[in-house]
């Protein structure tokens, strides 16, 4: 899943994702989005904290 940074189409995905999950019956399918959002959060916030170090040491 790509990370959004303000583009409306890389949000597409997620929101396909998000309206399967909340009408699907199947609680793999729920559990399976939530992993994913986890881990994009935090592969952001790693980013994020990578690029803070990284000024720091400037």
């Amino acid at each position: 899943m790509a990370r959004n940074d303000g583009k409306h189409g890389e949000a597409d995905g997620w929101e396909d994702r998000v309206r399967t999950a909340s009408t699907s019956s199947d609680p793999e399918v729920v559990r399976s989005l939530v992993r994913d959002v986890y881990r994009t959060a935090q592969d952001e916030l790693d980013a994020q904290r990578a690029q803070a170090e990284f000024e720091r040491e400037e």
